[in-house]
C-alpha cells in the first residue's frame, strides 16, 4: 500500500485579530476541526521544530511559515503588542480523510516570533510549569479575611 499524505495545517487565535488558518502544500483545502465545523485553510510552506532534549524544563516549539502575503507576520506582532495571550493550533490530516483531524490537536501559547525576508518563525509553549507561581492563589484579606490578623 502507498504511503499516505499528511496534510500539516496551524491555526492562530487572539482576540484582537481574525483566526488565520494555514496548511502545508501549493492548494487550499477545506478541512473539518474537531468541533464539526467547516474551514479554509490557506496554502503554504510550513515547518516544525521539536524542542531540544534537555533538562531545561522548557517545551518551545517552533513554527516557520512562509509569509508571503504578511499575514501571519501582522498577526504575531499584533499579539506580541497587546501583551496578552495569543494560541496556535497544530493539527494533522490525511489527504484521504478532511473530515477531522488524524490525531489529536496541540495547542501551544505563542511567546515569541522572528520575522526574516518572506517567512516568520513563531515561538510557541506549553504551560510554563517552572515560571509558573506558587501557591497559585494569593492570600489577601479579601481570599482569606484573617490574613489581616496577622502580624
Amino acid at each position: 500500500p502507498a504511503a499516505e499524505v499528511i496534510i500539516k495545517t496551524v491555526e492562530i487565535k487572539h482576540a484582537d485579530i481574525d483566526t488565520i488558518r494555514i496548511c502545508d502544500g501549493f492548494e487550499d483545502h477545506e478541512l473539518t476541526l474537531e468541533d464539526e465545523s467547516t474551514h479554509t485553510f490557506t496554502a503554504a510552506g510550513i515547518a516544525v521544530e521539536l524542542p531540544k532534549r534537555d533538562n531545561s524544563g522548557q517545551q518551545t516549539l517552533r513554527f516557520a511559515i512562509d509569509n508571503v502575503t504578511g499575514d501571519a507576520q501582522r498577526a504575531v506582532d499584533a499579539i506580541l503588542e497587546s501583551g496578552t495571550q495569543g494560541t496556535i493550533t497544530y493539527r494533522e490530516y490525511l489527504a484521504s480523510d478532511k473530515t477531522a483531524p488524524a490525531s489529536n490537536p496541540i495547542t501551544l501559547t505563542i511567546i515569541g516570533g522572528v520575522f526574516s525576508g518572506a517567512q516568520v518563525g513563531i515561538d510557541a509553549s506549553f504551560f510554563d510549569l517552572l515560571n509558573s507561581r506558587w501557591p497559585r492563589d494569593i492570600y489577601t484579606a479579601i481570599f482569606s479575611p484573617g490574613v489581616k490578623y496577622i502580624a
